[in-house]
């Protein structure tokens, strides 16, 4: 009796949905409405951590959310291409800004013919949304998403041809919205983290159970209440003489030179301690064992993140992998996934190819050439 109840309970409400009024686009609905719309300051000045290439053309831009915050953006693109090309947007690291390392590979792949866009995530860098330095799972799939609104929108892009390029902790985020947005092509999750799973279980999920989880979520309600607009998490500075390997890698990148920059967080004083409370209790990846498109997951050798980029590469493909609780189906096009693992490589060595010029830019371009055909 009871699951007859359930049933027609839920019977009644799609009815319900189903015999709603349906809306119509108009002028009004068609592009975000101008109170929507905020001016942002954005910076003339070529303020990257990386030459512009002769070969290519740059602006900034901006484009809405359908969470109603302007992002700021650099378009690349080839010099004296014509006709529509297929086009990439890009975001990260976690914590990052476009002048770093996602303008970088934004550059390098308009060197390869592509139209590429190199975003600021919502609450962060150059782009609106206060308090700054915030983030969700949502809020930050969304901004993906509306990418490829704005790339869809541009004349000389090929809406059947765009993908997405997602590093560090936007590597995950790129999965998810893979998994969400059927209009996003072919996928690089590079040197990924799954701020998911490391939100809710920690480094090699050494904190994956309920009392962990627990004291970190009685501390963040305490958090809000004591001071909700604190700040930690930016790289430590001075590095101490016993920091980990893989923090004297983050410290040589954003610290110096090679990667500071002013509008970063990761370069300055870090993220809201409350700022990614609500990572720990999701998990984003649940689907992208459906994802139908190409992907391409990109690893260093010696990263101490490659855990992520494996286990997320195993579970797309097979529908289970060490660190997911959950079993779904295998990937119904397995033969379009590819895990790349670059010998030698730490996980920083692939914001900016390091040392040793780690990112095969030409393998990543042929990767999309095939697949945004």
């Amino acid at each position: 009796m009871k699951k007859i109840l359930i049933l027609a309970a839920v019977a009644t409400l799609m009815t319900a949905c189903n015999n709603q009024p349906q809306t119509t686009e108009t002028e009004e609905t068609k592009e975000p409405k101008e109170e929507m719309k905020q001016e942002l300051n954005l910076t003339q000045e070529w303020d990257k951590v990386f030459p512009l290439s002769d070969n290519v053309n740059h602006r900034k831009v901006t484009f809405e959310t359908q969470y109603g915050l302007t992002l700021a953006a650099d378009l690349y693109t080839p010099k004296d291409a014509e006709g529509k090309l297929a086009a990439i947007a890009v975001s990260g690291p976690f914590g990052a800004v476009k002048e770093q390392s996602s303008g970088l590979y934004a550059m390098r792949m308009a060197e390869r013919g592509f139209v590429a866009l190199a975003f600021d995530p919502s609450f962060t860098g150059e782009s609106s949304g206060e308090p700054r330095r915030t983030a969700s799972p949502d809020i930050n799939t969304e901004d993906f998403m509306a990418a490829v609104d704005f790339l869809s929108k541009q004349d000389n892009v090929d809406t059947e041809r765009i993908g997405i390029i997602g590093i560090c902790g936007w590597g995950g985020i790129a999965l998810n919205a893979a998994a969400t947005d059927t209009r996003i092509k072919a996928t690089v999750a590079s040197t990924m983290y799954d701020m998911t799973r490391i939100s809710g279980n920690g480094y090699y999920d050494s904190n994956d159970n309920e009392a962990d989880r627990h004291a970190a979520r009685e501390a963040l309600a305490k958090q809000r209440l004591a001071d909700p607009m604190a700040m930690a998490g930016g790289v430590v500075d001075p590095l101490p003489e016993d920091a980990p390997q893989f923090v004297k890698d983050y410290h040589a990148y954003y610290k110096t030179p090679r990667g500071y920059h002013k509008r970063s967080g990761n370069s300055n004083d870090g993220w809201r301690v409350i700022g990614t409370q609500a990572y720990a209790n999701a998990r984003f990846l649940y689907y992208i064992n459906e994802i139908r498109s190409a992907v391409l997951v990109m690893h260093g050798e010696k990263a101490h993140s490659r855990y992520f980029g494996e286990a997320a590469y195993k579970y797309m493909v097979e529908g289970q992998a060490e660190g997911y609780h959950f079993i779904g189906k295998p990937n119904p096009n397995p033969e379009n996934k590819q895990l790349l693992i670059i010998p030698g490589a730490t996980h920083c060595d692939l914001y900016d190819g390091g040392e040793g010029n780690y990112i095969p830019w030409d393998t990543l371009a042929e990767f999309f050439t095939e697949n945004l055909k």
